[in-house]
């Protein structure tokens, strides 16, 4: 019954003329992986993961009843250097995953829509997936019948609601670290385990000639920082690091300015502050996106832009858009 009311809501074009008496603004759209079968890396990626068919449907509505626009003219936009489109809606990815490139951009490519992909620079250099997906490898595969964390707290393993808590408890302790000391708490943990994560599952990141190749495809590649911690719950020297550090390597790599940011979000609330805004002006960035829900719009904070979540079906993603636009995301 409530997915008819929507569709009937939709259909009547009532949203669309509150869009319309709203004003423009923009919706930036997060995605993390496109697959053709996700539930080969479910062990690895969980539910971050859209089948192939359903993206390239949801990318068809953007490019049908949206204006797709570039990250870059949101932030001129914001600027004040002319006005929103109508119906802007920006396609971004974070992490940086292999499938970007192989399967989520030649469907942009061909029905014309930009995207920005922020990349994750330690995961890539070294061809190794982010902690997070580490972590739940490990706690879903394992023999073992417990885990014990840094607080000395027993968390029970033999069913996949007990996993799935051990592993929240444990993104709550690695998100607050960084580097070498992130590395430790990951190999730790595998070794209390007795559970090693595949070497070869380090393919599932993109290489450097694959970043370069979806720039040379005019889209954005931006910074998720070096290792993907809550920069709220670092301190503002590891912070600057981890903003400056990431925006260098990947501008060596390719060969030119890096303007773009994403505040990672693995775990604790919340994933971004007044300082962390501060840290990433000064480091020069021109954007940064959180994953805070709602719209982009005249007077926001370019270095603190909402971002919408976009379901896993088409008439989902429709009906995010269409309230988004009609006022009641923001």
């Amino acid at each position: 019954m409530k997915n008819l009311v929507k569709r009937a809501v939709l259909r009547s074009g009532l949203l669309q003329v509150a869009g319309r008496l709203r004003g423009a603004s923009a919706a930036i759209l997060m995605y993390h992986s496109v697959m053709e079968d996700p539930a080969s890396q479910e062990a690895y990626l969980g539910e971050i993961i859209h089948p192939r068919e359903v993206f390239r449907a949801q990318m068809e509505l953007v490019a049908r009843r949206f204006r797709p626009t570039s990250l870059q003219q949101v932030g001129h936009f914001l600027s004040g250097a002319g006005e929103f489109p109508d119906r802007a809606v920006v396609v971004t990815f974070d992490d940086g995953y292999t499938d970007n490139y192989e399967i989520a951009a030649p469907v942009l490519n061909e029905l014309g829509i930009p995207a920005t992909f922020y990349v994750t620079v330690d995961s890539v250099e070294r061809r190794t997936l982010p902690w997070p997906a580490r972590l739940r490898f490990v706690l879903r595969n394992t023999k073992k019948e417990c885990w014990t964390d840094s607080s000395g707290k027993i968390w029970p393993l033999s069913n996949d609601m007990e996993c799935e808590k051990a592993l929240l408890r444990s993104c709550d302790e690695c998100c607050q670290l960084t580097g070498s000391v992130q590395e430790k708490y990951v190999a730790d943990l595998s070794e209390e385990l007795d559970t090693q994560v595949p070497v070869e599952s380090g393919a599932l990141m993109m290489s450097y000639d694959q970043v370069r190749a979806l720039e040379k495809q005019g889209h954005i590649v931006g910074s998720h920082t070096m290792t993907h911690p809550n920069m709220a719950y670092v301190n503002p020297e590891v912070a600057r690091r981890e903003l400056t550090e990431s925006k260098q390597r990947l501008e060596q790599k390719l060969g030119g300015p890096v303007s773009h940011f994403a505040y990672p979000c693995p775990a604790l609330s919340p994933h971004w502050t007044e300082q962390t805004v501060t840290a990433s002006r000064a480091a020069g960035y021109e954007t940064a996106v959180t994953t805070d829900g709602g719209l982009a719009g005249k007077g926001d904070d370019p270095l603190r832009l909402k971002r919408i979540a976009p379901s896993w079906t088409v008439n989902g993603l429709q009906w995010s858009l269409e309230t988004g636009f009609a006022g009641y995301l923001r």
